[in-house]
């Protein structure tokens, strides 16, 4: 028989609600206030929401050991499968010193370091946001920005900060997909309304990101090159979505910032050169690479873009899981979790089916290009399997990190602790298009996704909405647009980070010097629907 979750055990939502918050405050606190490693404090939340959600929510014991494993394994497989292979690649590019070469063909574009963090971690990781998703933008230009010679704490906590504006339509639009299969609403009008909300974000992100690396007169200083780079995302992200759809929102919209950016840098220079401390004493321009070493250097940067961005095609995809996929039902757990009013109209189970899609996973995308790439470059079967075991070395403890946040993420969701803490903000009254906004951050946070955020949370903000007289339209695409700013802290991409840039075991660090922007952008997300939600014009933006 299902277990039906029980959202106030205690019948005081107050003190349901603190209980159920325990995890995530274990999880952080061990993390950025006491300073363990992060797959201490990951084992020690994993161990406080299992004992939440069996003693305090009665989840049944079998049940909560399948979850946490359910969720073990998914932190392997997709997401440690991306990390591995991206680290992997790096490798590979590095010991044969062509990331040398690439880090001066970018300084012969821009010599600025302030410069090369747009191009690099907001216009170039928003392409891989919007193919792959899933930390891959994370890793990819956090390694990037090591190679530069950003230190691993501004090479991490940028990548990051960077990474926010394109995660709701990331992967060819998951998360929009995913918000719409839980809530029945129109998929066009959940793209349009959340591309009303976040291309103003896709302007003020780029001045963001600079002003936390150079300060706010180190951001003046480029302004009209910020301001290229984030027009020339947000225009094609406002008219991609609202009058095609969600799957190629990211794609299009990072392709013309990059453009756009590199060819404004053409006609345009900043008064100052920015430089970094590692810089002092060397204001010389490194020899400008052959065209043909360049070509070298980035070829399997392009060969990564291309296969990552042919492998989530829907129908690429859709043909791999027709040849490989298994999906298979996890014991004690698949469709025996009953979520029940008001968390969802009716009660339903909750499925549990771990896809072994080795074929059509982005991380095998990236494990072929980095083949492909290491073959071109004269590596040999020996050398990559030589590199591709010192790269498991390298990520080992990222791997149980990575394993054990997820495993947090599925017990919280599958033992109903979210929808406790979903309950607690559906209180708000008339804040409520603010507090429903800042519950989409909170589901990332404690996800790692926005799509598992929408899939958590997108029904409850539909009901929400419709006893508040609220769009139910505009408060859906607010869980996503919330949500984004919330992946700056989830743990899953904080690990991602700090894999990338060869600095585990400072993750709190890392965590430390994200939060407040995490907080600030996910409260003015808040502002900005509010002002939808109840004043004119921003009325007239939402999507009837």
């Amino acid at each position: 028989m299902p277990w039906s979750q029980i959202y106030d055990p205690f019948g005081a939502l107050g003190v349901s609600t603190l209980i159920a918050a325990i995890p995530v405050v274990v999880l952080l606190g061990t993390l950025a206030l006491l300073k363990w490693h992060a797959h201490n404090a990951a084992l020690a939340g994993l161990a406080a929401a299992l004992v939440v959600a069996i003693g305090a929510f009665h989840m049944p014991v079998p049940m909560a050991l399948a979850t946490a494993g359910y969720g073990a394994a998914y932190g392997l497989f997709p997401i440690g499968w991306i990390v591995i292979n991206v680290i992997f690649l790096y490798q590979l590019t590095n010991d044969r010193g062509l990331f040398t070469v690439l880090r001066e063909s970018i300084t012969h574009v821009t010599d600025d370091r302030r410069l090369q963090l747009l191009l690099v971690a907001f216009s170039f990781g928003a392409f891989f946001e919007g193919a792959a998703g899933f930390g891959t933008p994370v890793a990819v230009t956090g390694a990037i920005l090591m190679g530069l010679g950003f230190s691993p704490l501004a090479a991490s906590g940028l990548s990051l900060i960077a990474n926010t504006a394109p995660v709701a339509f990331g992967a060819l639009g998951t998360p929009i997909i995913a918000l719409q299969s839980v809530t029945d609403l129109d998929l066009l009008k959940l793209s349009a309304m959340v591309g009303r909300q976040l291309p103003l974000f896709s302007v003020i992100v780029p001045f963001w990101l600079v002003w936390a690396f150079a300060g706010f007169r180190g951001m003046l200083a480029v302004w009209p090159a910020i301001l290229v780079a984030g027009l020339a995302f947000a225009v094609p992200q406002f008219l991609v979505s609202n009058f095609h759809g969600p799957w190629l929102v990211d794609v299009v919209a990072a392709v013309a910032s990059m453009a756009a950016l590199a060819a404004f840098l053409k006609v345009w220079k900043p008064v100052s050169v920015w430089r970094l401390d590692s810089d002092a004493g060397d204001t010389s321009a490194p020899a400008k690479p052959a065209p043909g070493l360049v070509l070298r250097a980035w070829l399997p940067w392009i060969i990564l873009s291309v296969l990552v961005f042919a492998w989530g095609l829907p129908q690429t995809k859709a043909w791999f899981d027709g040849l490989t996929t298994v999906r298979v039902p996890v014991p004690y757990l698949h469709n025996l979790v009953e979520r029940v009013p008001p968390v969802v109209a009716t009660a339903r189970t909750e499925p549990a089916l771990f896809a072994l899609n080795w074929l059509s996973a982005t991380g095998t995308g990236i494990f072929v290009a980095a083949i492909f790439a290491g073959l071109i470059m004269g590596c040999s079967i020996g050398d990559m399997a030589r590199t591709y075991l010192r790269t498991l070395r390298l990520v080992k403890f990222s791997l149980v990190t990575i394993a054990a946040m997820m495993a947090v993420g599925f017990t919280t969701r599958y033992s109903g602790l979210d929808a406790t803490l979903g309950l607690a903000f559906a209180q708000t009254g008339v804040l409520y298009p603010f507090f429903g906004t800042m519950l989409g951050w909170l589901g990332v946070a404690l996800t790692g996704s926005d799509t598992s955020s929408n899939v958590l949370f997108g029904s409850l903000q539909k009901i929400t909405a419709e006893q508040l007289d609220l769009s139910p339209t505009l408060m859906a695409a607010a869980n996503s647009s919330g949500g984004v700013m919330g992946k700056m802290i989830d743990a899953q991409s904080i690990v991602v980070a700090s894999t990338a840039t060869r600095w585990y075991g400072h993750e709190g660090d890392i965590l430390r010097y994200v939060f407040f922007h995490s907080v600030a952008l996910a409260a003015l997300v808040g502002a900005l629907v509010m002002l939808q939600a109840y004043v004119a014009p921003f009325t007239d933006l939402v999507v009837k």
